[in-house]
């Protein structure tokens, strides 16, 4: 699943080229689309999420949403994994401190295909470690009718190419 720029994203470098330089601000990137399996969906829910609108056809058929949906975990697990697999840097991701606003808007469901829309919000490095910085996104799960199933803020620490001469030791 190829990382694709919108305009006025820039190409991105292969992942394992790929440094805190390369993510610019404002650089929106989208990748997927992901198709959401019946099996997983219950097999996650099994395992992680056991409410029955996740694990139940005939009670999910019954309820508010009129039949199964994935569990929202599961959602952002499959974005999680879009976004590592095709925006992350194999060679400068380092961690992540957590993530911010996550709202689940739509139901996801068994046969939908998702793709990962990445919008880079900002970056700042790190003055006490030169060569360390921090990029800071928006990603979203947008469904095949263009629809935006699910949203979150990531903030991911990256490995720096080289110093900036203005934060360098003097």
């Amino acid at each position: 699943m190829p990382l694709d720029a919108l305009s006025p994203a820039p190409i991105m470098p292969p992942a394992d080229e790929r440094y805190y330089e390369d993510y610019l601000p404002g650089s929106v990137y989208r990748c997927g689309p992901v198709t959401v399996a019946r099996d997983e969906v219950i097999a996650f829910a099994t395992a992680y999420d056991p409410q029955p609108m996740h694990t139940d056809e005939a009670y999910a058929a019954a309820g508010p949403f009129g039949g199964l949906i994935a569990s929202g975990w599961q959602t952002v697990g499959i974005l999680m994994r879009l976004y590592v697999d095709n925006f992350l840097s194999s060679v400068a991701s380092m961690v992540s401190p957590g993530c911010d606003e996550l709202r689940w808007l739509l139901p996801v469901r068994p046969g939908d295909q998702l793709t990962c829309q990445i919008t880079i919000l900002e970056k700042r490095r790190f003055r006490s470690e030169p060569m360390k910085g921090m990029i800071k996104s928006r990603i979203e799960g947008i469904n095949q009718n263009g629809e935006l199933a699910a949203s979150f803020i990531g903030t991911t620490f990256m490995k720096c190419r080289a110093i900036d001469p203005d934060l360098a030791p003097a």
